[in-house]
């Protein structure tokens, strides 16, 4: 047992350390995040989220604290992921191909004044940098959820949050940070 218990506890301690390894400037960056999001829902935008697999599973999560509510009673914030509707993604991925699911979406549903969420712990995959780019051309704030490098897709958003780790694991957990975070500050700043 001692074992499991040695590991839970190393685990844990590396989960914190990423966290506390945040630079000011990501912390800057964070602040910057919540606060063009807040405004773009003032504005009558939304926030639209994408990922794959635990990443896609992010982005519900973040839509539905957005929508319903994080911490207190607020009007409902406009907020979608894009990983919600299997017709749409088959439909895209069978006509154009799977790296489009999301691009063919972005085209269809993001404009000028929304915020466009990428999350990618590599920044390296093919329908994540396509949907940015399309985020890009329709004039949306592109924002980047990735790992320390920000791979690919760091030259495809205006704007990176790039976790300071390269483990997967640590940085979806990391991610989900910084989502609540910046719900918790979107909340305060746009939820009246």
């Amino acid at each position: 047992m001692s074992s499991a218990t040695d590991e839970i506890r190393r685990q844990l301690q590396d989960s914190a350390r990423v966290k506390q390894a945040f630079s000011d400037q990501l912390i800057e960056r964070i602040a910057l995040f919540a606060e063009k999001s807040a405004a773009a829902l003032c504005a009558g935008g939304k926030i639209v989220f994408f990922g794959n697999g635990g990443s896609a599973a992010d982005a519900l999560h973040l839509a539905a604290e957005l929508v319903v509510k994080l911490r207190t009673e607020r009007r409902g914030l406009a907020a979608l992921a894009l990983t919600t509707n299997p017709s749409v993604l088959t439909a895209a991925a069978n006509d154009y191909g799977f790296e489009h699911i999301f691009a063919r979406q972005i085209e269809s549903l993001v404009h000028a004044d929304d915020v466009l969420v990428a999350l990618s712990t590599s920044g390296a995959s093919r329908n994540i940098l396509r949907g940015a780019e399309a985020g890009r051309s329709r004039k949306a704030l592109v924002v980047g959820f990735t790992g320390e490098t920000g791979g690919a897709l760091r030259e495809r958003v205006d704007l990176l949050l790039n976790v300071p780790s390269s483990d997967p694991q640590r940085i979806q957990e990391a991610h989900i940070t910084i989502g609540h975070i910046a719900c918790a500050l979107i909340e305060q700043q746009a939820g009246m």
